[in-house]
C-alpha cells in the first residue's frame, strides 16, 4: 500500500517525494487510488482558490490553472498528443510517433484549449462538491484504461507499466466511491452528480477503445487524455441546470 499510495502521489501530482518501489503490484495500488487523489486535488484547488474575493468565472479560471500546476499540466500535455495522434493518418506506429513527438500540432491545441475553456466555463457554476467530484471522476477514468485485460499500446512507458493492472472488482469498488462523493454535488438534485460521474465514465470508457483498436493499446498520454475527457464531460453535467 505504501510503495502504491506513493507511486499514486508522484504520477498525479507534483509532491517532491523520494520514489519508492515502481512495479505493476504498486501500480495497480496506485491506479485504484488514483480517484482519492483527483478528489484530494480538487478539495486542495478549489477549496483555496474559493477563498478569494473573486468572482465566479475567475475563481474558476484560476482553479483550472491550480491544477494545472499542481499535475505539472501532464494530463493536458496527454490530451494534446492523443489528439495529434488519433488525428494522424497511417498505421498505429505512425500515430504513436506523432504522439511521442516533442511539438504539439494543430489538433492537439485546438482540443487543450477547447477543454480549458469548457472546463472554466462549467466550473463557474458547480458547488466545491461538484469540483471535488469532477476531479475524482477523471481520475476514475485511468483506474479504469488500466482494468486487466486492456492492453498497452508499447512495450516500454507508462502505459506498459500499468496497462492491465486493476482487478474489476478494484475499479468497482473505486467506481462506487466515486459515485457516493457525488451524491452532495448538485444539492437539489442528489441524482445528478452520479449521474455526472455515469456519462463521464462512459465517454472515457468509449475513448480507451478507440485507442486500443487504433493504436493497439493505451499508453501514458492516452490516460492523460482519458483524465481530461472525463473531468470535462463530468464538469458539464454537473452544471446543467
Amino acid at each position: 500500500m505504501t510503495a502504491g499510495l506513493r507511486l499514486a502521489l508522484t504520477t498525479f501530482t507534483v509532491l517532491p517525494l523520494r520514489p519508492g518501489r515502481v512495479d505493476r503490484r504498486a501500480a495497480a495500488t496506485a491506479m485504484v487510488l488514483a480517484p482519492a487523489v483527483g478528489a484530494a486535488l480538487g478539495l486542495v484547488a478549489a477549496g483555496t482558490v474559493r477563498l478569494l474575493p473573486a468572482s465566479p468565472l475567475l475563481a474558476a479560471a484560476l482553479t483550472v490553472a491550480a491544477v494545472a500546476a499542481l499535475t505539472r499540466g501532464l494530463h493536458l500535455d496527454g490530451l494534446a498528443d492523443t489528439a495529434d495522434g488519433l488525428g494522424t493518418y497511417g498505421d498505429p506506429e505512425r500515430a504513436l510517433a506523432v504522439m511521442k513527438a516533442p511539438d504539439v500540432g494543430a489538433f492537439g491545441v485546438v482540443t487543450v484549449v477547447l477543454a480549458l475553456l469548457v472546463q472554466t466555463a462549467a466550473l463557474a457554476g458547480v458547488t466545491l462538491a461538484g469540483a471535488v467530484t469532477a476531479l475524482a471522476a477523471g481520475r476514475l477514468a485511468v483506474t479504469w484504461a488500466c482494468r486487466r485485460g486492456v492492453p498497452a499500446a508499447r512495450p516500454d512507458g507508462l502505459g506498459a507499466l500499468v496497462a492491465g493492472t486493476v482487478p474489476v472488482a478494484a475499479a468497482l469498488a473505486a467506481t462506487a466511491a466515486v459515485v457516493g462523493l457525488a451524491v452532495p454535488a448538485v444539492p437539489d438534485r442528489p441524482w445528478q452528480g452520479p449521474l455526472a460521474v455515469g456519462l463521464a465514465l462512459a465517454a472515457s470508457l468509449l475513448l480507451t477503445r478507440h485507442t486500443v483498436r487504433r493504436l493497439g493499446g493505451i499508453t501514458g498520454d492516452v490516460l492523460g487524455a482519458a483524465v481530461e475527457v472525463t473531468t470535462t464531460a463530468a464538469l458539464v453535467v454537473l452544471s446543467l441546470h
